[in-house]
């Protein structure tokens, strides 16, 4: 298929190809408009909502506008597909065009002291869970530090995957992509699921998207205004409650080969997991410092 200029290019227009994948009416492009009617107004944290029809990397291309100064706070980069999405320790993210929500923000933190900006992937993966049970009336959960888990089949299933980067010395940009309508047989892996599959009430993408924006800008107000203090803003609470990792028998796979093993028990007032070893230890572990988090199979 030939490419169109505006194919890799995240400043042009967000228009349906000639392409036979856009003729799955169940799957209509995203209202731009009606995002940015619902969502942009006078002292509101969006400012500018952009939806492309097809990019690398929304992460890749906010970051690069942000350290370009062509992005402010604010700024929302919403792609129909994506070509190089990312996840954490650059794992792809795949997943076909209009199927799920593929987005990333950009946000400046100023009042809040560096060190704190850890929790702002576990903040978004807050946001993320609350906005969609709301909306697509399902359960959800949290799987530390930056999934989003739904249940498929009595089954907990990933369908949400969230990517923190600095951009520049004041910037933060938080990638989200969730599987929404993926049907059994467009799952990348077994493990994976989709709000679909969960039994969503709906999977129009308009609303669903316009519910976790709306509900990160709540969490991330409140953040901001306690100065990023995890407690006082009620962050560490709802995380700890929405963590399905907690409780839990989990073996951490650490970088040079090293491997914990113990219960979490807690999330720390850094964002760590705190596993109690066998060896009677309490160990935080932070994600920076993670390559996986897997169950302990008996």
């Amino acid at each position: 298929m030939t490419k169109s200029p505006d194919d890799d290019d995240p400043t042009g227009p967000a228009r349906p190809p000639a392409s036979g994948r856009w003729t799955d009416l169940d799957r209509p492009p995203l209202n731009t408009a009606g995002l940015r009617r619902g969502l942009v107004r006078d002292g509101g944290l969006w400012r500018q909502i952009d939806v492309v029809q097809r990019t690398g990397s929304t992460n890749s291309d906010l970051v690069a506008r942000a350290e370009k100064g062509t992005a402010d706070e604010g700024s929302v980069l919403v792609a129909e597909e994506q070509t190089a999405a990312r996840g954490r320790l650059d794992r792809q993210w795949t997943a076909p065009a209009r199927s799920g929500l593929f987005f990333s923000v950009l946000l400046r933190p100023a009042e809040v002291p560096v060190a704190r900006w850890g929790w702002l992937p576990l903040l978004t993966g807050v946001a993320v869970a609350t906005g969609l049970s709301r909306t697509a009336g399902i359960d959800t959960a949290l799987k530390w530090p930056n999934d989003l888990l739904v249940t498929v089949g009595g089954e907990e299933r990933k369908a949400a995957g969230i990517l923190a980067e600095r951009a520049g010395d004041d910037g933060v940009v938080i990638g989200v992509g969730v599987n929404v309508s993926l049907r059994a047989d467009e799952l990348p892996v077994p493990t994976a699921g989709s709000l679909a599959l969960a039994g969503a009430v709906t999977t129009d993408r308009d609303p669903l998207l316009r519910g976790v924006l709306r509900s990160l800008e709540n969490w991330y107000g409140r953040w901001r205004t306690a100065g990023g203090d995890p407690a006082a803003s009620g962050l560490q609470e709802a995380y700890t409650a929405g963590c399905a990792t907690l409780g839990r028998a989990v073996r951490a796979e650490l970088p040079g080969d090293r491997v914990l093993v113990g219960e979490a028990v807690a999330v720390d007032g850094d964002g760590r997991l705190v596993l109690a070893t066998e060896e009677g230890v309490q160990e935080p572990v932070g994600a920076g410092d993670i390559v996986h988090v897997r169950p302990v199979v008996p």
